[in-house]
């Protein structure tokens, strides 16, 4: 796996993936950025999201559950003094489907943050990662 991240102007900078994918990244007018990009940091929390979303979305759909949407919200805080590492996280899961079994919504988000997800696996060896979860019964429409 592969990154490149370029300076663009002033604060901002251009990261690509090894996969060529790019998205930009900013800093905030007090550090000397524009506001036209994520905040590194945030990539973070956006990271961690999505890696396990895809956990949790691959292993129920794995288990035969039809889920049909899953929103995953993460709120960090981040320590006072530089370093300013993460020190706890909350991840809220939202999972939408059709008859979903809910034990297997909280066994494939258990397996996602103490197996699968490599994020959360590493920022959980520095800050206190907790969660919750809803389940959503996703109405058939004709």
């Amino acid at each position: 796996m592969k990154a490149r991240v370029k300076l663009v102007d002033g604060m901002m900078f251009v990261g690509e993936s090894g996969s060529g994918h790019a998205v930009v990244m900013d800093g905030a007018p007090e550090y000397g950025g524009r506001n036209l990009g994520i905040r590194p940091m945030e990539m973070l929390l956006i990271g961690l999201g999505g890696c396990t979303a895809f956990d949790v979305v691959q292993i129920l759909r794995k288990g035969r559950e039809d889920v049909t949407d899953c929103d995953v919200e993460v709120t960090g805080e981040r320590a006072e003094i530089d370093p300013k590492i993460f020190t706890s996280i909350h991840i809220e899961y939202r999972v939408k489907g059709r008859n979903l079994a809910p034990a297997k919504v909280e066994r494939a988000i258990e397996l996602s943050k103490e197996k699968y997800c490599s994020a959360s696996i590493m920022l959980g060896a520095m800050a206190t990662i907790t969660h919750n979860w809803t389940v959503v019964e996703d109405e058939l429409t004709c």
